[in-house]
């Protein structure tokens, strides 16, 4: 089967530069994770996308396209927020076949922090059935006797939270938390600082993804330009290196993040930046809003038939 994926068809004569969103590489499935890849299906997404791409980094990526010098097929496998995982998971399996993948770092959650998804994801994995009741704190009422009813309150949960400035987010978390009251949850869901310089050291480029993950166009220009400043300033020290990419928090363009957001990362010094529009990139693409996309699919077949399906797609979304 994989010998008729071998991308041989590969649409268009030009060079396409695909790259590729994950955010956590779990050791084996979650049932209230289901949009995260494990360790088995990663490795088996990295052997193919070596054998059929050159796999590079995004800066290295943005670079070439510039350039030029984009290889037909190229690929960037990413990693958002800054997840333990990433080291811990996925690493090893990306040292097994010399690939190396960018992780754009939310700073604020390093060394013990808690992404606000993440919250809701493990508290409503502790709390009791068959209901958990959060109306006294204006998040509704939600049934959570099977796997499917809890991944609904999870989404519904999220959808609330979401767009949240970041202090009214945290302070509705703390709300919830105190309403339902479900005892410890994880504090070692983030990369540390120790994990993130070898992530860095081992070759892995590290790129910005603002400090809280706050959705830039809720936040007056003056504060979109310090979550990314502060962030990547952050970054730069710790690692002892500049800081070349980001990636837009949500990255839907118009909705996330605007024209705007995109200049000021060129006069911060940055090279390049991912959205989450899909499709590929080729001459003449904004290295500000390269688009990027989900690989979804339970095989090797699935993925390689999507990942053409996303080559062939028109001109991604940008905004101007």
């Amino acid at each position: 089967m994989l010998a008729s994926l071998s991308l041989l068809g590969w649409p268009g004569g030009a060079p396409a530069l695909s790259i590729l969103i994950y955010h956590r590489v779990l050791p084996r499935p979650d049932p209230l994770r289901p949009g995260e890849i494990d360790a088995a299906l990663f490795e088996s997404q990295v052997a193919f996308l070596s054998r059929h791409f050159q796999l590079m980094t995004v800066s290295d990526a943005a670079a070439a396209l510039r350039e030029g010098r984009l290889p037909r097929r190229a690929a960037c496998i990413s990693f958002d927020d800054g997840y333990a995982d990433n080291w811990t998971v996925a690493h090893p399996i990306l040292a097994r076949h010399d690939a190396r993948a960018t992780v754009f770092v939310a700073t604020g959650y390093l060394n013990g922090g808690r992404m606000f998804s993440d919250t809701v994801i493990e508290f409503v994995r502790l709390v009791p059935g068959p209901v958990l009741d959060l109306a006294s704190v204006g998040m509704g009422r939600h049934a959570v006797s099977t796997v499917a009813e809890r991944l609904q309150a999870i989404s519904a949960l999220q959808v609330q939270l979401k767009y949240l400035a970041p202090d009214e987010r945290d302070a509705q978390l703390r709300r919830m938390l105190a309403a339902v009251p479900v005892g410890a949850l994880p504090e070692d869901l983030m990369l540390t600082d120790a994990q993130l310089r070898q992530l860095a050291d081992a070759g892995h480029e590290i790129g910005g993804h603002t400090v809280d993950h706050t959705v830039l166009t809720t936040l007056t220009p003056e504060g979109a330009r310090a979550q990314v400043a502060k962030g990547r300033d952050h970054l730069s020290a710790l690692l002892a290196r500049p800081i070349r990419s980001f990636a837009y928090p949500n990255g839907r363009p118009a909705r996330d993040y605007d024209a705007g957001h995109a200049a000021m990362l060129k006069e911060l010094g940055f090279e390049a930046a991912v959205s989450t529009a899909a499709g590929v990139a080729r001459s003449g693409a904004d290295p500000f809003q390269l688009p990027r996309y989900t690989p979804w699919g339970s095989s090797i077949t699935m993925f390689a038939a999507r990942m053409m399906r996303n080559a062939r797609m028109g001109r991604p979304a940008a905004v101007v």
